[in-house]
């Protein structure tokens, strides 16, 4: 059994004239041009990554990667039966952009969710793969509702690697790299191990019971020192008609079927609630509001012209939005520095200094709500600098005010520390 483990495909991308590549005898994918990008991955147990440890059943495991550059990170575990775990990116984590040099450990101290093996016994392997560009996983991996891991819909790891192959091929020819560590699965399950909860992966990767739940968003609180002017509707609601509208309902009659299916996805009952205006144009867009249920706040659904998804703005994040929306441009358009919303809203969990709150992630930008701080907006490389480093997880924790700049360069400050931009390079500072 383990020889044959040991003796694995490998596949290669690129001319047979490329330059020589690591291969090793566990390699999934492996890119044969010679890159100046490299990733690390190890798991709690060998930290050098050469050795093939061994975890029982319901044993906790942890993940460590490493960058030498900036990258996009993306790790698969496959199980000794080909089942194949995509947990990060995952919805616990802000973004998957890890910034080059910092060592990123997957669940960091103080996180909503565990990762376990799940079995069988046999031998794992865990891929990272670093692309200098976001990748399109669509056909690989779907978040399927409000699942906080992905569904991965191939198996094995043949199957796996020629998947990657096509997503990887539109990148440069040394945009991307790879790293594989091995773990064995074997013994006595741990006397208590821990049980999948519904809709979690089938693999490696679990929620730890009584972590995994997220609360609910809270309303945010006037900020002293950054008050914000009342907000009007990005448009003048239509006259509301005596039956109930539906969510991404048009005044034709038709509807919208990405706002259909983000209200769908998102659980809309339990946390938009029923609408109260119809889909209106907004910009180069579609928005509609709901009244929100309970702590959630108030919401709309925005879709982009061109997107395929719709996406759901709450309470301290939605009040924050639109008053940059009215600062710059009456409230007609989405605010610039942000754009329109490009992905789900996240609860964040207590980090390290003691502090929760709200993650929005926008096609420019990202704001970021607490009701100790207030909400506010960092873009552009203070944003990516900070998200590369855990975002409000690392030992930065929120950020306190809006992002701003000192001499003409972007700087911005956070509960543990600052970012500022000397002469162009973005430099980190702890408190």
């Amino acid at each position: 059994m383990l020889k044959r483990t040991l003796i694995l495909s490998t596949l290669l991308l690129g001319a047979a004239s490329a330059s020589p590549a690591k291969i090793t005898a566990q390699s999934i994918i492996v890119n044969p041009v010679e890159t100046k990008l490299n990733v690390e991955v190890w798991v709690n147990k060998d930290a050098s990554g050469k050795a093939n440890p061994t975890y029982r059943k319901g044993e906790a495991i942890q993940v460590a990667v490493k960058t030498n550059q900036d990258a996009y990170v993306y790790l698969f575990n496959i199980n000794a039966n080909g089942v194949v775990d995509m947990f990060f990116p995952n919805n616990f984590e802000e973004s998957n952009f890890v910034r080059g040099g910092v060592t990123r450990v997957f669940p960091q101290q103080g996180a909503k969710y565990g990762l376990n093996v799940g079995g069988p016994n046999g031998q794992d392997r865990l891929l990272a793969i670093a692309s200098s560009k976001e990748l399109d996983l669509r056909d690989i991996a779907t978040f399927a509702q409000n699942q906080s891991f992905a569904q991965v819909k191939v198996k094995g790891q043949a199957n796996l690697a020629r998947a990657l192959s096509i997503v990887v091929n539109p990148l440069p020819a040394d945009g991307w790299t790879t790293d594989v560590v091995t773990f064995k699965v074997g013994g006595q399950p741990v006397s208590t191990p821990v049980n999948p909860l519904p809709g979690t992966a089938t693999g490696t990767v679990t929620i730890t019971p009584g972590q995994g739940t997220q609360p609910a968003p809270q309303p945010a609180q006037p900020q002293p020192t950054q008050p914000a002017p009342a907000q009007p509707a990005p448009t003048t609601p239509a006259p509301q008609p005596t039956t109930t509208i539906q969510p991404g309902e048009k005044q034709s009659g038709e509807r919208d079927q990405a706002m259909v299916d983000a209200y769908a996805r998102l659980k809309g009952t339990e946390s938009l609630g029923q609408a109260t205006t119809y889909a209106v144009p907004w910009g180069d867009g579609l928005w509609q509001k709901f009244k929100g249920v309970g702590a959630y706040g108030d919401a709309v659904l925005l879709h982009a012209n061109g997107s395929s998804r719709a996406y759901a703005v709450h309470g301290m994040l939605l009040e924050r939005y639109l008053a940059l929306a009215k600062a710059e441009n009456g409230a007609t358009r989405p605010p610039s520095r942000l754009g329109w919303a490009a992905g789900d809203e996240k609860v964040i969990p207590q980090n390290s200094l003691g502090t929760s709150g709200l993650y929005g992630f926008f096609q420019n930008g990202a704001l970021y709500g607490t009701e100790k701080y207030g909400t506010f907006w960092l873009s552009g490389n203070v944003l990516k600098t900070y998200q590369g480093l855990g975002g409000s997880g690392s030992f930065l924790g929120f950020p306190t005010r809006d992002q701003y700049t000192i001499s003409g360069a972007w700087a911005a400050d956070f509960e543990g520390g600052t970012i500022r931009t000397v002469n162009g390079v973005t430099k980190v500072y702890r408190k």
